[in-house]
């Protein structure tokens, strides 16, 4: 039996937590009080965390997602065809590091958002001991949330880029889930939990919420199905539907140019970086992480063979192949 210790406003966790359901292994949930003191047992403080049936801890989600691919074989969340599988990764990859910046962005740029927000999730951490105790927490979390906003990124002048690539996501989600639930077949994948993470908060706060239901209600609700997916059979398809090129080529319009601008920024020693995209400005702190992002992706490309790149190339278009193909 596994534990998975998290929170219901942390996309990461719902991702994670969805991806047990589905493939079916054996967990609990565990939150609040049980979830902070789990921090204690890793590296890096941050949730989920997820205690293994040997009694150890791990967090990360996406090392989770594959050190789980290599325990448990039923109900892969990795498309047997490496063509798709590289394509599946890249868009967890780009909805764990970029999509995440909407998140972050609507739930602490509004105060509507900041003041509902900051209580629920205070409400979710203490279970109890009073609105008294629990809202003076809300508004030191509050506080300290919204001081870390340009550190990720997540200030006004960025965000009119982060919206319009999340509606462009949105849209393509829109026209895709009214005829079908999965991506790459009709089964999920790990690119449809780490979507699912990232829009399940855009699902709950109140700016956000608002405007899902309003332009995009099909893919809003189709949230509430990959919640629990655990009743879903399915195939992988040899095909790969246009939904999948759509998305791959809003990662490629941002998040490609993202990342390089990031690295360059690193390699330099430079504290921070900009660029433009989707004729939007963009800046903000160099981040380690990011750098070690481009290399798995570029180590991942580098280890398809000639009919996968042969599939993938063509959809990947040329900022993603330069991206990937740069030295470095």
């Amino acid at each position: 039996m596994y534990t998975l210790y998290g929170a219901l406003g942390s996309p990461y966790s719902m991702k994670m937590r969805a991806l047990l359901r589905y493939r079916r292994i054996a967990h609990i949930w565990k939150d609040g009080a049980a979830a902070r003191e789990a921090l204690q047992q890793v590296k890096a403080p941050v949730i989920p965390v997820l205690q293994y049936p040997d009694g150890h801890f791990a967090n990360d989600s996406t090392p989770l997602v594959y050190d789980l691919e290599a325990r448990h074989a039923d109900r892969s969340l990795v498309p047997p065809s490496p063509a798709h599988a590289f394509l599946a990764h890249l868009l967890e990859d780009f909805a764990d590091e970029w999509l995440t910046k909407a998140m972050f962005g609507y739930r602490w740029l509004e105060e509507v958002d900041q003041i509902q927000m900051s209580r629920w999730l205070a409400f979710d951490n203490l279970k109890g001991g009073g609105l008294q105790t629990s809202q003076g927490f809300a508004e030191a979390f509050r506080s300290r949330q919204v001081g870390r906003m340009a550190i990720v990124g997540c200030t006004r002048e960025n965000f009119p880029l982060i919206e319009a690539s999340t509606k462009a996501v949105l849209a393509a989600l829109e026209a895709h889930v009214v005829n079908r639930q999965s991506l790459f077949g009709t089964r999920p994948s790990l690119a449809e939990f780490s979507i699912y993470g990232q829009l399940s908060q855009l699902g709950t706060d109140p700016t956000p919420q608002a405007m899902m239901r309003a332009e995009f209600p099909y893919s809003y609700r189709w949230l509430a199905h990959v919640d629990d997916m655990s009743g879903v059979d399915g195939e992988w398809e040899d095909e790969i539907a246009p939904v999948v090129a759509e998305l791959v080529r809003i990662a490629g319009e941002v998040y490609a140019p993202f990342l390089l601008a990031n690295a360059a920024a690193s390699e330099t020693g430079a504290e921070t970086f900009s660029m433009t995209a989707m004729g939007l400005p963009y800046e903000q702190g160099t981040f380690k992480y990011q750098v070690k992002c481009l290399a798995d992706l570029r180590a991942r490309y580098a280890a398809l063979d000639g009919d996968a790149m042969a599939v993938v190339d063509p959809i990947l278009g040329s900022n993603w192949l330069s991206a990937l193909n740069a030295a470095g």
